[in-house]
């Protein structure tokens, strides 16, 4: 029976022949992960304000509920309760909107910066990978035209070699 093939040594040997830097993949997986880690900051930051204004908007609306909810002389005293309540609550929901406002647009400054800086970072990565492949390559190029010189030099000799014999 036949065995099959194995390439794992050759595959070894074109891969280790590659020039291939791994730096700049190591490089960039650093400059995404602390894009990562600043977005995630941001975003939990968010949440917890977002959290905080929740929690005094649902206080706040408690504590206007018991007002509400206590007991009264006169009938008129429940409408006029009502009517306050509900001024009191469409207070509270401007005020508190505007503050998610400002959380949204914090957030928004924010994101839009780090994608900036981002984008910077991204691009002087990009240009110095390009620059170290240029020369890698370039050197690899050297080396091949060498090579390829001293076959045909030896070729040349040979067959001159070969012409006097």
């Amino acid at each position: 029976m036949l065995k099959p093939a194995d390439y794992t040594r050759a595959m070894q040997d074109v891969m280790s022949n590659l020039p291939v830097d791994t730096s700049s993949m190591r490089d960039a997986l650093r400059t995404q992960t602390a894009l990562g880690e600043k977005m995630s900051r941001v975003a939990l930051e968010a949440a917890e304000r977002s959290t905080e204004v929740s929690s005094r908007w649902a206080k706040d609306t408690i504590a206007r509920l018991g007002e509400l909810s206590s007991a009264k002389e006169q009938p008129a005293d429940y409408t006029k309760a009502m009517s306050d309540f509900a001024t009191a609550a469409a207070e509270l929901a401007a005020e508190h909107m505007a503050a998610y406002a400002e959380i949204a647009k914090k957030v928004q400054m924010e994101t839009v910066d780090l994608m900036l800086t981002a984008g910077k970072d991204i691009a002087a990565d990009a240009q110095n990978t390009a620059k170290s492949v240029a020369e890698n390559v370039s050197r690899q190029a050297e080396a091949a035209t060498r090579n390829v010189q001293g076959a045909v030099n030896a070729g040349a000799k040979a067959a001159a070699d070969n012409a006097k014999s």
